[in-house]
């Protein structure tokens, strides 16, 4: 079982006794929420945590969007207009394989932006990640297609993709963190959760643009201009989130490991967390904490699987392949994208009060037996069965997907903690859902039935739960270490 760093207090503590103030100071004066690490037992603390959980939700959101609206216009009209051929499936791998460069990608982000949260500070990241995902996604939209531009098109096209994967490469390990290490004690799960809602609402917001300008325009007017609309739109979205993202605080526990790195440590101080910011975090993680990085990767993989299946690939693949509406592809995966964000809070306060792994546990167990059902739906094509089934997956994802944002953090100390718990859940995104779409679009070429959905999703949900079973809980972690 890996070790995980030292526990000097169960979570539910309040917080520990400052510091002996220095001579020349007043003894009456309180100490600041600075000197103590943490907000945690402070009033500022308790009113600073849901606004800084709120400013990572809106900036998760766009990220998101930004890449959520990518993979739907991958789906529907990049493959002909960036990569157009007389096979529609090779259009299709094309223009997922642009979706999955992104997530190739996303390690260059987990090093760049793990860097700077670990050495710098948390939110100097996430400002710096959100800007380059805003300015990566205006560039797609403003992109000339293969018939105006030729071969330019393509690799324009191919380079903005790879720059927003650098940006997701830092967003969600910096969003979970800010907001999970600003948590009162007892709701770590609960703050950290929040921002945990952002992929299901980029994609909602997606989808809030994208069905309109369809039905508004139609297909032929969507393919043919319309499909910029919602790259543009991002513009907007950008700048809300940066000003959102400017006014929150740094995260205190980062504030006191960064002024522990100037003081003396004692004797008696962990060996197993740095007391130093590592000049290179990732050498000094995958030196130090190899297994936590592969079992937590493991942990994730199959919710990530879930996800990019029914929100990116059946979107494409139900219509395309079944005949089923685009509209109803939409709707159904819109349904259960909501339906998991309803229940991600009582998922993760369930969390904060029993543990991570029994929670995730559960999910992980539903989705093995659920995987084969939910896809076998699509072959009734039937609007409501379809709607049905995403729902009941999709919350059942969420049992997995909501306390993962405080369970990986929670495996690695606070010097490491951005780029550990960045390079386990982008690892996992990269293996279980980059290129889950290639893999599905592979075995429905070769056996052209959705049941092998199920099969693979379920298979992959399964190294999920075996992980899980080999990782400790951690909910009583200390996490100002």
């Amino acid at each position: 079982m890996p070790e995980l760093p030292s526990k000097t207090a169960p979570e539910t503590a309040g917080p520990r006794p400052a510091a002996s103030p220095p001579p020349t100071a007043k003894t009456t004066e309180q100490p600041s929420e600075r000197s103590t690490g943490t907000t945690t037992g402070t009033t500022a603390g308790k009113n600073e945590a849901p606004r800084v959980a709120v400013a990572s939700l809106v900036g998760t959101t766009i990220e998101y969007y930004d890449f959520a609206v990518y993979g739907t216009a991958s789906a529907l009209v990049l493959g002909p207009a960036f990569f157009p051929s007389g096979n529609a499936t090779v259009s299709s791998l094309a223009a997922f394989l642009t979706f999955a460069a992104a997530f190739l990608s996303r390690p260059l982000g987990v090093v760049l932006f793990g860097t700077i949260g670990d050495r710098l500070g948390r939110r100097r990241a996430l400002v710096a990640s959100l800007l380059l995902m805003g300015v990566a996604t205006v560039g797609v939209g403003l992109l000339p297609t293969y018939e105006s531009a030729g071969l330019l098109a393509p690799v324009l096209l191919v380079t903005l993709r790879l720059l927003q994967g650098v940006s997701m490469g830092g967003e969600w390990g910096g969003a979970v963190l800010l907001a999970a290490e600003h948590a009162p004690p007892g709701r770590r799960a609960l703050y950290a959760s929040i921002p945990q809602a952002g992929p299901s609402l980029g994609f909602l917001l997606s989808t809030a643009v994208i069905l309109p300008t369809l039905n508004i325009v139609g297909r032929d007017g969507f393919v043919d201009w319309a499909w910029r609309i919602p790259f543009l739109l991002s513009t907007v979205l950008v700048v809300i989130g940066l000003w959102v993202r400017t006014t929150v605080s740094e995260s205190p526990v980062f504030d006191t490991t960064a002024n522990r790195t100037t003081q003396p440590q004692p004797a008696s101080a962990s060996a197993s967390a740095p007391a130093t910011a590592s000049r290179f975090p990732l050498v000094t993680l995958l030196k130090r904490y190899p297994g936590r990085v592969l079992l937590g990767t493991g942990a994730a993989i199959g919710g990530s699987a879930v996800y990019y299946l029914t929100i990116v690939y059946s979107i494409s693949y139900g219509p395309k392949e079944l005949g089923i509406p685009q509209n109803t592809m939409l709707t159904a995966a819109s349904v259960g994208a909501a339906a998991g964000i309803a229940i991600t809070l009582p998922v993760a306060r369930l969390a904060d009060r029993i543990g991570r792994r029994p929670v995730m546990l559960t999910g992980a167990v539903g989705c093995v037996v659920w995987a084969v059902p939910m896809y076998a739906s699509l072959s009734s094509r039937n609007g409501l069965v379809i709607t049905g089934a995403y729902t009941v997956g999709l919350m059942l994802l969420a049992l997995m997907f909501s306390p993962v944002a405080a369970f990986l953090p929670e495996l690695f100390p606070a010097r490491l903690r951005y780029t550990g718990a960045s390079a386990a859940f982008i690892l996992a995104n990269t293996l279980g859902g980059g290129f889950a779409p290639l893999v599905a679009t592979w075995l429905n070429s070769n056996w052209q039935s959705p049941l092998v959905l199920g099969f693979y999703t379920g298979t992959l949900c399964l190294l999920s739960l075996l992980c899980l079973l080999a990782l400790p809980e951690t909910r009583d972690q200390e996490f100002d270490i």
